[in-house]
């Protein structure tokens, strides 16, 4: 029998740990930036690296890319809210 279990909420700072993911990753760390927007469909995280470490973020077939968009619907889960990752 499946039982519905709730997660509590706890507010995370999602555009922190999208940033302090995409640091760990890259050569230069101090060129990582994230915005963050609003909107009805929730929140839109715009990751911005320098473009030798661009590379690194989107990783082979987009395997490193599609971990971090997963790690971040985890985090977003979390703090009860829809977030979308873009990478520029």
């Amino acid at each position: 029998m499946e039982e519905n279990v709730s997660i509590p909420t706890r507010d995370v700072d999602l555009s922190r740990v999208l940033s302090d993911m995409a640091r760990a990753v890259v050569d230069h760390p101090d060129k990582v930036k994230v915005r963050q927007s609003e909107s009805d469909d929730g929140i839109l995280l715009t990751l911005a690296v320098d473009e030798e470490d661009m590379g690194m973020v989107i990783g082979k077939h987009g395997k490193i890319a599609r971990a971090l968009r997963t790690v971040m619907k985890a985090a977003a889960k979390i703090a009860d809210k829809k977030v979308t990752v873009d990478i520029e």
